[in-house]
C-alpha cells in the first residue's frame, strides 16, 4: 500500500471513530429521558396486543425525531413501523414491549409480587427504548453526514407466545431489507451467534357435558377429565421424543365449582426443539393425544393456534461486527447503593453475594450457541441477515421471567444495561451504513446457510394474528 493510500485510509478511519465517539456521547446526554421512556413503559406493564400506551409512547417519540409512522401493521393495532432516510441500505432494528402475566413487582430486592397484574420480567420495556435511541441517533449521524440509506424501526408487540414478528415476516414486510439487528435484556454482557428453539402452542378446548356431580355424575361428561387425560398421554410421550425437546403446558380454565362436573376446559401447550421439523412432529402428535382423550371421555375438542416460531439461523459476518461493537462500549459499573440492591437480590437467588465484575465484562465470543428458548426473531433470521446481543439489565444471575428481573428493571441497573444496547446496536449499524462489503458478505452467509431449496412456512399457519391470547 502507498503512502497516499495508506493516509486516506487512515484519516476515514480517524473520521469514522471520530463520529461513531459524537453518536456514543449523543447517547450519553440522553441517558435520562430514555430511561425516562422506559420505566414509564415498565409502569404500564402491557401484555401481549394491549400494549397500546407502551406502542403509542415510542410512536410518538420517534415521530418527534422526523421518522414517518406505519401504524396497525399486518393486522396488529399495537405494531408499527418507523422510518427515516431515502434508499439503500434499508437496516432495520427491532424494538419490544409486552410484559408477561402475573408478574408483577415493586423495583425493591424483596418479593411483593400481587400475581395477578402483568410485570416486565423479560425487560420489554428496555428493549423497545433501546432500540427506539438506536434509531434516533443512527437517524441522527445520517443526517449530519449526509448519508443515503435507510434507518427502520419495528415495534413488534407479543412477542411473549404471540408471535408477532411471525405476522410481519408473512405480510414481506421484511422483504426489502438488508441486515436486521436486535437485542435482548439479560444478566450479562454478550454478543454471541444466537440459538433458539421453534416453537408450537395451541389452546386446546374440550367440550362435555355437564351434571349435578353427586345427584346425577353419569349423566355428565367432563371436560375437565379429557384435559387431565390428554396431560397424561403427553406426559408419557416425552419418554419417546427426542431429549433437546421441551413440552410445557398449563390449565387456562379446569371448570368453576368441584360440584359440577365441567362442560368446558381448556390446556394451552408448547411444544419446541432446535429443529422446527421436529417440533411440527412433535405437536402433531400431542394434536393426536388431544383427539383420543376426547373420544375417551365422550366429550369434543377444537384447538386454536396461538403461536409458532423458527428456530434461530445466525450469522456470523454481522455477529462478529456486533461483538466488536459490544467490546468497544463494554459493560456497566454499580453505584454504592446499586451494590447494595445487588447483593439482597443475589440472597433471594440463593447467592451470598452478587457478582458484580460479570456485568462490567463483555463475555467471550462463541460462533455457536446453544439453544434455550424461543423468540419469533427466528422467523426474521430466515427472511434477511440477523444479528443481536444482550446486556447486563440484571443482577448477575438473574433468570428471565422471574420477579428479580422485573425488580432490577425498574432500577437505574436496568436503565444502564439499556445504554450499553443502544449504543452498540448504533455503532453496528453505523459501520453497515458506511461499508456495503459487510452487507454483501452478510447476504452470501445467509443464502448458503439457509439453503437453495429454502421456502418459508409460517408455522402457525394462515390464522390471523390473536389478539385476544392473553385475555
Amino acid at each position: 500500500m502507498n503512502t497516499k493510500i495508506l493516509v486516506v485510509a487512515l484519516f476515514c478511519s480517524l473520521l469514522t471513530f471520530g463520529q461513531k465517539n459524537n453518536t456514543i456521547n449523543d447517547l450519553n446526554s440522553k441517558k435520562d429521558f430514555y430511561s425516562t421512556i422506559a420505566q414509564k413503559i415498565w409502569g404500564y406493564a402491557e401484555m401481549g396486543y394491549q400494549e397500546e400506551k407502551s406502542a403509542a409512547l415510542l410512536e410518538q417519540t420517534l415521530s418527534n425525531e422526523g421518522f414517518k409512522i406505519k401504524k396497525g401493521v399486518a393486522g396488529m393495532p399495537t405494531a408499527f413501523i418507523a422510518e427515516y432516510g431515502t434508499g439503500k441500505p434499508i437496516i432495520a432494528i427491532l424494538g419490544e414491549f409486552d410484559a408477561l402475566p402475573g408478574l408483577s413487582q415493586e423495583a425493591i430486592p424483596e418479593k411483593k409480587s400481587a400475581h395477578k397484574a402483568a410485570g416486565h420480567a423479560c425487560g420489554h420495556h428496555l428493549f423497545g427504548t433501546a432500540s427506539v435511541a438506536a434509531s434516533i441517533a443512527v437517524k441522527n449521524w445520517l443526517k449530519a453526514n449526509k448519508i443515503k440509506g435507510t434507518i427502520r424501526f419495528y415495534g413488534c408487540p407479543a412477542e411473549e407466545g404471540g408471535s408477532g414478528k411471525v405476522y410481519l415476516v408473512r405480510e414481506g414486510l421484511f422483504n426489502d431489507v438488508d441486515a436486521v439487528l436486535h437485542w435482548h435484556p439479560n444478566s450479562v454482557n454478550e454478543a454471541n451467534a444466537g440459538a433458539s428453539l421453534a416453537n408450537k402452542s395451541a389452546k386446546f378446548r374440550f367440550y362435555g357435558v355437564s351434571a349435578h356431580a353427586a345427584i346425577s355424575p353419569e349423566k355428565g361428561r367432563s371436560a375437565l377429565d379429557a384435559v387431565e387425560a390428554m396431560d397424561m398421554m403427553v406426559n408419557m410421550m416425552r419418554e419417546h421424543i427426542p431429549q433437546e425437546a421441551r413440552i410445557h403446558y398449563v390449565i387456562t380454565d379446569g371448570g368453576k365449582a368441584p360440584n359440577v362436573v365441567p362442560d368446558f376446559a381448556e390446556v394451552y401447550y408448547y411444544a419446541r426443539h432446535n429443529n422446527r421439523n421436529t417440533v411440527i412432529e412433535i405437536f402433531d402428535r400431542i394434536v393426536n393425544a388431544a383427539k383420543g382423550a376426547a373420544l375417551g371421555t365422550g366429550t369434543t375438542m377444537d384447538y386454536e393456534m396461538i403461536g409458532g416460531t423458527h428456530e434461530l439461523l445466525p450469522n456470523l459476518t454481522l455477529q462478529e461486527l456486533m461483538y466488536k461493537n459490544l467490546v468497544k462500549v463494554g459493560g456497566i459499573t454499580y453505584t454504592d447503593e446499586e451494590k447494595i440492591f445487588a447483593d439482597k437480590i443475589a440472597k433471594t437467588l440463593g447467592l451470598k453475594k452478587a457478582n458484580l465484575e460479570t456485568a462490567k465484562i463483555v463475555q467471550p465470543y462463541k460462533s455457536k450457541g446453544k439453544p434455550f428458548g424461543s423468540t419469533d426473531v427466528g422467523d426474521i433470521s430466515f427472511t434477511v441477515p440477523t444479528a443481536g446481543m444482550s446486556s447486563a439489565t440484571w443482577v448477575p444471575g438473574t433468570p428471565a421471567h422471574s420477579w428479580q428481573a422485573v425488580a432490577a428493571g425498574g432500577t437505574n441497573i436496568g436503565n444502564k444495561g439499556m445504554m450499553v444496547a443502544a449504543k452498540t446496536i448504533s455503532l453496528t449499524a453505523i459501520d453497515l451504513f458506511l461499508d456495503n462489503s459487510i452487507i454483501k458478505k452478510a447476504k452470501e452467509e445467509f443464502y448458503i446457510k439457509r439453503g437453495e431449496d429454502f421456502k418459508y412456512i409460517p408455522l402457525l399457519g394462515d390464522r390471523p394474528p390473536a389478539l385476544d391470547y392473553r385475555r
